[in-house]
C-alpha cells in the first residue's frame, strides 16, 4: 500500500496534507510514503523531516507511480495524477459542490474520490473532520487579522493619561469559527457580542463570556440543522435579524462574520447600509467570502475600505497558519485512514455510514446522493 503525499498548487496554498509526524504512523500501519519534494517547506516542514520519518522524497512522477493513495490538502487535477494506480483513492478536500467538473474528471479516469469536507458530524468521526479542525484556527486568525487591521487597542487599559475603552467585537454565526472567535477576542480584552439562527447557541455563547444576541418572540431554527449546519430561515426571522442587528451593529468596532450552508451561497447577513453605520475605522472580517460572502462589498483576497470601514476578505485563512493547520489535517486524514486500516488486507476498508459518505465517485461513477439529488 503506497501512500502518496503531493506539493499543493492551488494560488496561496500553504498547508501539506501529511506532516513527518504523520508519515511516520502510516508507516507504522504498513504503508509506504512517497512525498514530492518542497510539498510541506510553505508549512515548515523540510524534505529531510519526511525521510528521517521514514518516506521517500521524490519528484511528482515518482511519488505517484503506483500509488494506492493519493492524500491532497485540495483535490489535484485528475490530469495531474498519472501514475497513480488503477483506483487510487484521492483523498483531500474536494469541494464537491463549487467544482463539480472536477468530481466527474475524477469519475472519469477511475479515480475514488472521498471528500473529507462530506465526513458526517457524528461523535466517532469528530477526529477526522477537517472542517472543524480547519474553522477553529480561521476563527482565531479573523480576531488577529481584525486587530492587525484596527488602529486602536482591544483591551480596556487605565493610564496616567487617561483611559481606552475596550473594543466592541460582534461575532455572527457560532460554530466553530464563531467559537473561537469569540474565545480569542475575549482573551485580547475586548467587549464581544454574538448571534446566530439557532437558539441552541445562546448558552455557548455565555459560557465564553460573550452576550448573546437574539431576535425575541419569532421561531428562528431549533438545535440544528442538517449535519450539525444552521439551515435556511424563515422571511420573518430575516427581517427581526435584520432589524436587530442594524441597531448592534452600529454601535460595533470589530464585526467577524462565518455563516456557511452547504452546497449554498454564503447567506447575506450585512448590507452596505449597515456597513455605512459603522465607525469610520471600524474593521469587518467576512470568513465566508470565498462563498460568496455575508457581507456585501466584501471582495475574495482583498481588503477594501466602504465608508471609512474594512471589510477584510482574505482567501483561505487557515492556510495563513500553515504549521498548525497542516498538523491538524494530517491527523485528520490519519485518524480516518487508520480507523479503518485491515491489517490482514494491509489496507483501509471502509464501512457504509462513513464511507458511503464521502465517497464522491466509484467504477467511473459519480455515486455520492448528495451531488446526485
Amino acid at each position: 500500500m503506497k501512500i502518496a503525499v503531493l506539493k499543493e498548487h492551488a494560488d496561496g496554498e500553504r498547508r501539506v496534507a501529511a506532516t513527518p509526524e504523520t508519515a511516520r504512523k502510516f508507516i507504522a500501519l504498513g504503508a509506504t510514503v512517497a512525498v514530492e519534494a518542497g510539498a510541506g517547506l510553505a508549512a515548515t516542514y523540510a524534505d529531510q523531516a519526511y525521510a528521517d520519518a521514514g518516506a521517500s522524497v521524490a519528484d511528482r512522477a515518482t511519488t505517484l507511480a503506483g500509488a494506492d493513495i493519493v492524500l491532497g490538502v485540495q483535490g489535484p487535477d485528475p490530469a495531474s495524477l498519472t501514475g497513480a494506480a488503477s483506483g487510487a483513492w484521492i483523498v483531500a478536500g474536494l469541494n464537491p459542490f463549487g467544482d463539480r467538473a472536477r468530481v466527474d474528471a475524477y469519475a472519469a479516469a477511475g479515480y475514488e474520490a472521498l471528500a473529507m469536507e462530506f465526513m458526517p458530524r457524528i461523535t466517532r468521526a469528530q477526529s477526522m473532520d477537517i472542517l472543524s479542525s480547519q474553522s477553529n484556527l480561521a476563527g482565531y486568525k479573523a480576531v488577529l487579522d481584525a486587530a492587525s487591521e484596527y488602529g486602536r487597542a482591544f483591551p480596556m487599559m487605565m493610564t496616567a493619561a487617561g483611559t481606552v475603552s475596550a473594543a466592541k467585537a460582534f461575532v455572527m454565526g457560532v460554530g466553530v469559527a464563531g467559537l473561537q472567535a469569540i474565545a480569542t477576542a475575549r482573551r485580547l480584552g475586548a467587549q464581544v457580542s454574538a448571534t446566530d439562527v439557532r437558539s441552541a447557541t445562546k448558552e455557548q455563547i455565555q459560557s465564553l463570556g460573550a452576550k448573546p444576541i437574539f431576535v425575541e418572540n419569532v421561531a428562528g431554527i431549533e438545535g440544528e440543522g442538517s449535519g450539525g449546519y444552521a439551515g435556511e430561515m424563515s422571511d420573518e426571522y430575516k427581517a427581526a435579524q435584520a432589524e436587530l442587528v442594524s441597531a448592534h451593529i452600529a454601535k460595533q468596532d470589530i464585526v467577524i462574520t462565518t455563516a456557511l450552508i452547504p452546497g449554498r451561497p454564503a447567506p447575506r447577513l450585512i448590507s452596505d447600509a449597515q456597513v455605512a453605520s459603522m465607525k469610520p475605522g471600524s474593521v469587518i472580517i467576512d470568513l465566508a467570502v470565498e462563498q460568496g460572502g455575508n457581507v456585501e462589498g466584501a471582495v475574495a483576497g482583498e481588503i477594501v475600505e466602504r465608508h471609512g470601514v474594512k471589510i477584510v476578505g482574505h482567501r483561505n485563512v487557515a492556510s495563513r497558519l500553515p504549521a498548525d493547520a497542516s498538523a491538524l489535517f494530517s491527523r485528520n486524514l490519519y485518524n480516518f485512514l487508520s480507523t479503518f486500516w485491515d491489517k490482514d488486507a494491509g489496507r483501509p476498508v471502509l464501512d457504509e455510514e462513513i464511507g458511503d459518505a464521502v465517497r464522491l465517485t466509484q467504477g467511473g461513477q459519480v455515486v455520492n446522493t448528495r451531488l446526485l439529488g
